[in-house]
């Protein structure tokens, strides 16, 4: 059986997604503006679908996912969930929302050392040339 679209499946998740970003906290909010447009050097999507969840911030090229976290998540459900996403091979860090607010600068140097960590583990399959374009000769 293949891989195909499902729209049973996919057209409530984008419904779910969209209300999520809509309704993002402000400290999902400050972390995407900071993180949006490759600004650390990989494109990061906001509510991205893994496995049956919605990652609040995913990096998929580093299999990457940043999870903001306020009073509601003091039990036990998110180790059941962050094992999963391990099991699956993604990499889940987590951060409080008052941690963001106040210390942005810090949770961006935190992310930007995981994603050096992740391209260490899962090296592109296809990187590109060492120089410049094309086969390197005198005419370019």
């Amino acid at each position: 059986m293949g891989w195909g679209y499902n729209h049973h499946v996919v057209a409530p998740f984008r419904q779910t997604a969209r209300r999520l970003r809509r309704d993002s906290t402000l400290a999902e909010h400050r972390l995407w503006q900071a993180l949006r447009n490759d600004a650390l050097g990989v494109p990061f999507r906001r509510q991205h679908p893994v496995l049956r969840y919605a990652a609040d911030l995913a990096a998929p090229g580093v299999r990457l996912i940043v999870e903001l976290d306020g009073g509601q998540h003091a039990d036990g459900a998110d180790a059941a969930r962050d094992a999963l996403l391990t099991a699956a091979g993604w990499r889940v860090l987590r951060f409080w929302n008052n941690e963001v607010l106040s210390n942005l600068e810090g949770v961006l140097h935190r992310i930007e050392e995981v994603i050096a960590e992740q391209r260490a583990a899962y090296p592109h399959p296809d990187p590109p040339p060492l120089r410049g374009r094309g086969s390197g000769g005198a005419g370019g």
